[in-house]
């Protein structure tokens, strides 16, 4: 999303994940995003724990020490956590640690970024909050020995989140949607499609035969955050 956003026109793309340097790290990200051809804006990574309060008001502060005056027009909170297990053995820590990032933490990150968020809006364009769920949130699924319950659980909660955020930030002009994709292969998702199968068994469930691609996840972002998604 954040290379989408880049080439569509933005002139400042903050990137966050716990982890900066090596493989993976958000300085590696950063130096990818930056060497893109053709792009104006720049990209600026910053160590947070979006489950984490103290780091969420440290994130926004910094943010904010950023973008100045001109605010946040955008918020996209797509960080996740998942646990595997059959359901009699998933340890509480499991049910936490997923519901601090997937639930209370998409909560905490709106809230903190509302000023940034007032202070971008305009009559004619809104600000932006996305909130990156799963069908899993809309979905029952059963997989056996590796059963994804609190993960599930946890995304119908962000579905609900964000729905609430939409009737409670449009008087605001702020809008709140929801992007809940199905299987793409990424590191969170790899061991769950293993279980199923591998890729090619899921592709053959999806009725144009495939996963989905970086580039379709972005290209409904760019949507929602266009001039064409400004009514949604």
């Amino acid at each position: 999303m954040a290379t989408a956003f880049l080439r569509a026109g933005a002139s400042l793309v903050v990137i966050t994940a716990r982890k900066r340097e090596g493989e993976n790290g958000i300085d590696q990200a950063v130096e990818k995003l930056n060497a893109l051809q053709g792009i104006q804006g720049k990209a600026v990574g910053i160590a947070a724990n979006v489950a984490n309060s103290d780091d969420i008001v440290r994130l926004v502060g910094e943010v904010k020490g950023l973008v100045g005056s001109k605010g946040l027009n955008i918020l996209v909170c797509n960080a996740g956590a998942a646990w595997g297990s059959r359901f009699e053995d998933a340890p509480p820590s499991s049910s936490v640690k997923i519901l601090d990032l997937n639930v209370r933490g998409v909560f905490e990150l709106v809230q903190k970024s509302l000023p940034l968020l007032e202070t971008a809006q305009t009559s004619g364009d809104p600000a932006r909050v996305i909130v990156v769920s799963s069908t899993a949130g809309v979905n029952v699924p059963h997989v056996g020995e590796h059963g994804t319950i609190m993960y599930s659980t946890s995304k119908a909660a962000a579905n609900h989140l964000a729905r609430n955020l939409a009737v409670e930030l449009g008087p605001r002009n702020i809008t709140s949607n929801i992007i809940a994709p199905g299987f793409f292969p990424s590191k969170l998702a790899q061991g769950l499609i293993s279980n199923l199968g591998g890729e090619e068994s899921l592709k053959n469930d999806n009725p144009l035969r495939r996963l989905g691609e970086p580039e379709d996840m972005a290209g409904v972002a760019i949507f929602l955050c266009s001039r064409a998604g400004s009514y949604v």
